[in-house]
């Protein structure tokens, strides 16, 4: 298993399932010291009609889009290539592009480089490193899935944002943290937001 360089990339796209995306970061941002964030415009007006927080992409902070001040948090503007996350020779740990959009799935397994979300998570499967894609479209049209079959085979992994309920969740929050313990896991990340199942405590 590759040693850990303690850095992440996390994109934010233009899907619904925002709830997602900060309770992600919140957790990431305590195990990471570098987290590089990009996000798309159609993502602020979801995180807007969704959360009411408002976050542009030119102003985002970790307080405007996480409630508080994380210092590993870095953000990214997704137009500027002269960032780490767009070259092979910057190494971490992973991408998770959460909420992912249909059309970004798209880009990427056309390996289509229009921007540096869509180059950062073609370095990752050319690097043979960590790519986690969290969709959140139902359903699937023909043209969804075989583009979820060509990024399975380039070597992500799909994570659909669809919560399990064998947990007994009690609020929405438990909802969202079992799609971010589930992310954090394919990670090999630590987690305390849902047991293992069967696992004595």
């Amino acid at each position: 298993m590759p040693v850990s360089t303690g850095r992440l990339v996390v994109a934010i796209t233009g899907a619904s399932g925002a709830p997602y995306a900060i309770r992600f970061l919140q957790e990431a941002a305590k195990l990471y010291h570098e987290v590089y964030v990009m996000m798309t415009e159609q993502a602020s007006q979801v995180i807007a009609v969704e959360t009411g927080r408002s976050v542009t992409v030119n102003n985002a902070t970790s307080k405007s889009l996480l409630g508080a001040d994380y210092p590993s948090i870095k953000f990214a503007d997704r137009r500027n290539f002269f960032t780490p996350p767009a070259s092979g020779s910057y190494r971490h740990d992973g991408m998770v592009i959460v909420p992912c959009s249909m059309g970004t799935a798209s880009r990427i397994a056309a390996g289509t480089s229009d921007d540096l979300i869509s180059r950062a998570a073609d370095v990752c499967l050319k690097e043979r490193r960590r790519l986690i894609i969290v969709p959140r479209e139902t359903p699937w049209s023909l043209i969804h899935l075989r583009n979820m079959v060509t990024l399975t085979e380039a070597g992500a992994t799909i994570l659909p944002a669809a919560p399990a309920f064998y947990h007994n969740p009690k609020t929405i929050d438990d909802l969202v943290d079992f799609v971010v313990a589930r992310i954090l896991q394919q990670l090999d990340a630590p987690q305390s937001l849902v047991d293992e199942w069967q696992v004595e405590a």
